[in-house]
C-alpha cells in the first residue's frame, strides 16, 4: 500500500524487492489503482489490427520535407546524427525516403548494423513470393558486399543492406536518385558517405518495373522494429536536406510536417516528438516520456545556403 500523486502523461511506478525466499521476490501479475476522484486511464484496451504487438514496438514518427512543385527531381541529400546514447537493438533510422521505398541506418543487434535500402514492387502482397516475375524489383548494381534480396511483411520488393559498423555521435549523409528510364520503368539508386572515409559507398541500384516517376515525398522516419526494445528512448537529428532537379540544380528544403503512425495517432502510445532544434530538424520515441510536439505541425528549420558538394559523374 502506498499513495500516489499522478501527473498527466505517463507515471513512473519503481519496486523494490526487500527480502526474498526463492529465486525472485515476487511476479507481479497486476498493480491495483484506488482514487478517492475520478481516475481515467487511457491504455491499449483491443488487439485490433494486432496493436498489442505495435504498441510494445511503440510509436514511429516522420518528417515530410516540402518539395517545389514546378520541377521534376531526381536527387534527394539528406544527414543523419544519431545522439550517443540513443541507439538500442532494434533502431531503424530512415534518412531518404521516397514514395516507393526507404533508405537509411539500423541497430540489428549488439554487434551489426546495416545500412539498408529497399523499394516496394508494384505488386501489392506481402509475401514475395507472389509477385510475378513482370513486377519483381530488379537489380542493377551493387556495392562491395552489399546483400540483395527480396523482403515481405509489410509490402514486399527488393531490398540491400551493407553490414556497416556506423557510430552514434557521427553525421552521415545519404545521397539517392529516383527517375524514370523512358521504357516505363524507374531506377533507384542510393549512396552512403561515411566522413572518416570521404568517398561516396554505393549500396545498390534497382529497376521498378510499370513505374514512370521522378523523385516524390521525400521524408525520413524513425522506428523501432523489436516489440522487445518498445521501452527504450531513441532520436535522431536530421539536417541540411536538399534536392537537386533533372539538371542538377540543387534546391534547399527547410520544411517539413510531423507525423505519426496508426499507434500515435490513436494515443496508445505518446512517447513520441518531433520537429525542429537548433537549426535541424529531430525525431523521438520510446521511453514512455511525455511528448508535447503535435502530429500534423508544420517545422522549419533556418537556411545555410550551402549546397552538397557530390559530383554526379564520379559517383560509383
Amino acid at each position: 500500500m502506498g499513495d500516489l500523486k499522478l501527473i498527466k502523461g505517463y507515471n513512473e511506478i519503481k519496486l523494490s524487492g526487500v527480502e526474498k525466499f526463492g529465486d525472485d521476490f515476487a511476479k507481479i501479475k497486476n498493480i491495483q489503482i484506488n482514487s478517492e476522484g475520478e481516475l481515467v486511464l487511457d491504455f491499449v484496451k483491443d488487439n485490433i489490427d494486432n496493436r498489442y504487438y505495435w504498441g510494445r514496438r511503440g510509436p514511429s514518427v516522420h518528417l515530410s520535407y516540402t518539395l517545389p512543385e514546378d520541377k521534376n527531381f531526381k536527387w534527394f541529400y539528406n544527414e543523419v546524427t544519431v545522439p550517443e546514447g540513443s541507439d538500442p537493438i532494434g533502431s531503424y533510422f530512415m534518412a531518404n525516403g521516397f514514395g516507393e521505398g526507404y533508405f537509411g541506418i539500423q541497430v540489428n543487434s549488439d554487434t551489426e548494423r546495416r545500412i539498408l535500402f529497399s523499394v516496394w514492387s508494384p505488386f501489392k502482397t506481402d509475401n514475395p513470393g507472389e509477385i510475378p516475375d513482370a513486377e519483381k524489383i530488379l537489380v542493377l548494381k551493387k556495392g562491395e558486399d552489399v546483400y540483395t534480396g527480396e523482403f515481405g511483411n509489410e509490402g514486399s520488393g527488393g531490398q540491400s543492406f551493407l553490414k556497416y559498423p556506423w557510430k552514434a555521435g557521427s553525421t552521415y549523409s545519404f545521397l539517392n536518385s529516383v527517375a524514370p528510364d523512358g521504357k516505363g520503368n524507374t531506377i533507384y539508386t542510393a549512396y552512403f558517405l561515411d566522413p572518416e572515409v570521404g568517398e561516396w559507398t554505393l549500396i545498390a541500384s534497382f529497376l521498378r518495373p510499370k513505374t514512370n516517376t521522378w523523385y516524390k515525398r521525400p521524408h525520413s522516419f524513425l522506428e523501432n522494429f523489436v516489440p522487445e526494445s518498445g521501452y527504450m528512448e531513441r532520436s535522431a537529428n536530421y539536417g541540411n536536406q536538399w534536392a537537386a532537379d533533372a539538371s542538377g540544380n540543387w534546391h534547399e528544403l527547410t520544411k517539413a510536417k510531423f507525423t505519426g503512425d496508426d499507434i500515435a495517432k490513436r494515443g496508445y502510445r505518446k512517447d513520441f516528438e518531433g520537429g525542429e532544434e537548433a537549426g535541424q530538424f529531430y525525431l523521438r520515441n520510446g521511453g514512455f516520456f511525455n511528448g508535447i510536439i503535435e502530429l500534423n505541425s508544420m517545422h522549419q528549420r533556418k537556411s545555410n545556403g550551402v549546397s552538397p558538394n557530390v559530383n554526379f559523374d564520379k559517383l560509383p
